[in-house]
């Protein structure tokens, strides 16, 4: 089976949830974050 195509802009669209505010991070989380918008 195939994955569907996405693209962020319909994400978005759809309300996906992307995460918390970066201010909101737990400094000890770093290593498994990798990027901010």
């Amino acid at each position: 089976m195939a994955l569907p195509e996405f693209s962020m802009r319909s994400l978005l669209e759809a309300g996906a949830h992307f995460g918390h505010q970066t201010h909101r991070w737990n400094p000890k989380m770093d290593r498994y974050i990798f990027g901010a918008r």
